[in-house]
């Protein structure tokens, strides 16, 4: 991007590097970008770790609020280290895990098992939720469909005579 000084007439050329943010928000490590390759975009991992089929519905529920990093709620770009506490809804369950390692490739499912250790506890309620909603029974619509000709004249009788 290029400026232009009105009192001096110079020309600034402005590279289009990214700065952190010096007023309004503090700026943290979790946004530096990252060499060593000891933290992972939250939404990457999650992709990766097969809690969502793409990396758009992963940042749809990080924006949702649908995911918290270690109790707070965060941005899709936040970087996830190796001990992290996640907590995943999905539908009605949630999904209690603690960051084992990282990846930002999406490998078959016995990898993405490898990447996080799903907490007992967090177990144990999608387990109890599971059987709790198999016994609900499902509200089923159980009619023939569109009535016949014959069903029409009674409803018109019984409507008739209610009159």
């Amino acid at each position: 991007m290029v400026l232009r000084s009105p009192e001096v007439g110079l020309l600034i050329s402005i590279s289009s590097v990214a700065l952190p943010r010096v007023s309004g928000q503090h700026y943290d490590s979790h946004m530096t970008p990252n060499p060593e390759g000891n933290a992972v975009r939250l939404d990457k991992w999650l992709w990766a770790a097969r809690f969502f089929k793409t990396r758009s519905v992963a940042a749809d529920a990080i924006g949702g609020g649908k995911v918290q990093l270690n109790g707070r709620r965060v941005k899709r770009a936040h970087l996830v280290h190796v001990g992290d506490e996640l907590r995943v809804r999905k539908g009605p369950f949630e999904h209690c895990v603690v960051v084992r390692q990282l990846s930002e490739r999406r490998g078959p499912a016995k990898e993405a098992q490898q990447l996080y250790d799903e907490t007992e506890e967090s177990r144990l309620k999608r387990d109890t939720l599971a059987i709790q909603l198999k016994s609900v029974p499902a509200n089923t619509f159980r009619t023939k469909g569109r009535p016949t000709k014959k069903e029409r004249r009674e409803i018109d009788r019984f409507r008739r005579g209610k009159d």
